[in-house]
């Protein structure tokens, strides 16, 4: 299983969700997908102009970041029972086909993401993860939205 992993409350809830619906849990991956300031200005199709001071350092946080983020998935999901391994990867083509190869890398059986109520008008302007997952996977996946505030 590899669980997508950013420690937004909609990863959260895909992994509550995958628990709910998976009587028994199998060994997992939980990826934390990042990108350098110049991948994420080139996707966005944005170009540096002149000095781009402190985007080492602004790369490297996001790396260390990820790792933390990582990490914190791949401890909850142990705490649900899964045999869990952390993993990151930089993405340079856009997280969605970041996350479609790791999971060919670690021949995924299924791929749980959560889903952000972004909207019609941010999702169609930033694009929506989970949409190109789904639209391009050849694997099941498990898309999980993320619950109002106060819906239990």
């Amino acid at each position: 299983m590899l669980f997508c992993f950013d420690g937004s409350d909609g990863s959260r809830e895909a992994m509550r969700a995958a628990v709910d619906l998976i009587n028994r849990p199998v060994d997992a991956v939980v990826l934390t997908v990042w990108e350098t300031v110049a991948t994420r200005l080139a996707l966005a199709g944005a170009f540096a102009a002149g000095n781009t001071t402190g985007g080492a350092e602004l790369d490297t946080e996001e790396e260390s970041f990820a790792r933390s983020m990582a990490e914190e998935g791949a401890l909850r999901a142990r705490e649900h029972g899964y045999e869990a391994s952390p993993m990151t990867r930089e993405s340079f083509e856009g997280i969605p086909k970041a996350i479609l190869e790791t999971a060919d890398d670690v021949s995924a059986r299924l791929i749980v993401c959560g889903q952000r109520g972004r909207g019609v008008l941010r999702s169609t302007l930033l694009g929506s993860v989970s949409h190109t997952l789904a639209s391009h996977t050849r694997r099941p996946i498990l898309i999980a939205p993320e619950r109002p505030e106060g819906d239990d």
